[in-house]
């Protein structure tokens, strides 16, 4: 009888795809992700019933179409270890709609496309079972938090492939450095240029992600995109910073957020014009605060989002 699997053993590789849908082989020494929270859904699709007409009740079963499989998880926000280096989860950002422009020895930029779409195969190895998902998109939302570790939190889709006993790989996860927590020493924040006194900020790149089955194509796609967020941050006189006004005007300014002083542990979260919603007033440790729904809006054309790390 063969052993039992257990949960906790998982391995997750992802590589950039140079044809859409061709695996290209992603391996545990330069491809592997070091991954929180993950769900993994393995086969997702469509139930299509058979509906025929028989003398007699009961099921009379179903086809399964358009299978794909998901995976959501996290990933700490952190540097590289050196400007100018890819981090570990670039392809992951690749795979999401964003370029990637390395300057050597200073920085990489991820920034939106609205074409040219790269895509990725991900290996999902679960105790000795191996899912491997080809042409797989995504999307990426980003939280942080005082006190806790920002994270990135990716969900990619992908075109079902092979499904495998396969032993475990070996991992290098190295190039994952290790976080600093959200903190006042360690994370500074600026929403239309008041240096914010804030509880969190969240964004969402907010990718329309679709699997599209056809006769004579199968892909998943991004489709659309739409930056949002929400930044929670302590009232203050409406002389310092009037929330009110800049909602009802709808006047656009940036977000800048940093994560991280040390060269090459450095994130930079970058919206240069951001759209205020309707506040929302509550309170925490009996301190009223405002709710603020974020807004970004491209000003040239793909650059309502910018993530450095540096």
């Amino acid at each position: 009888m063969a052993g039992q699997r257990f949960y906790r053993k998982k391995a997750i590789l992802f590589k950039i795809e140079t044809t859409y849908g061709t695996d290209p082989v992603p391996a545990g020494a330069t491809d592997a992700l070091l991954m929180t929270d993950v769900t993994f859904t393995p086969l997702a699709g469509t139930d299509v019933s058979r509906d025929l007409l028989l003398p007699w009740l009961g099921n009379q079963g179903i086809i399964t179409t358009g299978l794909y499989a998901t995976l959501q998880g996290s990933i700490e926000i952190a540097g590289a270890g050196t400007p100018g280096d890819v981090p570990g989860y670039g392809s992951l950002l690749r795979a999401c709609g964003l370029s990637e422009t390395i300057v050597a020895d200073t920085s990489v930029t991820y920034l939106p496309v609205s074409s040219g779409f790269e895509s990725g195969s991900l290996y999902f190895v679960n105790d000795g079972v191996k899912h491997v998902l080809l042409g797989a998109r995504g999307t990426v939302t980003g939280n942080v938090v005082p006190k806790q570790i920002g994270k990135f939190q990716f969900t990619m889709t992908g075109l079902l492939g092979t499904i495998t006993d396969a032993a475990m790989p070996t991992v290098d996860v190295t190039k994952f450095m290790t976080p600093v927590a959200v903190s006042k020493a360690n994370t500074t924040m600026s929403l239309h240029g008041w240096s914010s006194v804030a509880e969190s900020l969240s964004f969402d790149l907010g990718n329309t992600v679709t699997p599209r089955f056809l006769i004579g194509d199968e892909v998943v796609i991004i489709s659309d995109r739409s930056v949002t967020g929400t930044a929670v941050v302590e009232a203050r006189s409406l002389a310092t910073v009037d929330w009110f006004a800049k909602a009802i005007s709808r006047a656009r300014g940036p977000l800048a957020l940093q994560h991280g002083v040390t060269d090459g542990n450095i994130v930079e979260i970058n919206q240069p014009a951001v759209e205020i919603g309707r506040p929302t007033e509550g309170q925490t440790d009996g301190i009223i605060n405002y709710s603020l729904s974020l807004s970004s809006v491209p000003v040239l054309g793909n650059d309502e989002l910018e993530i450095v790390v540096r």
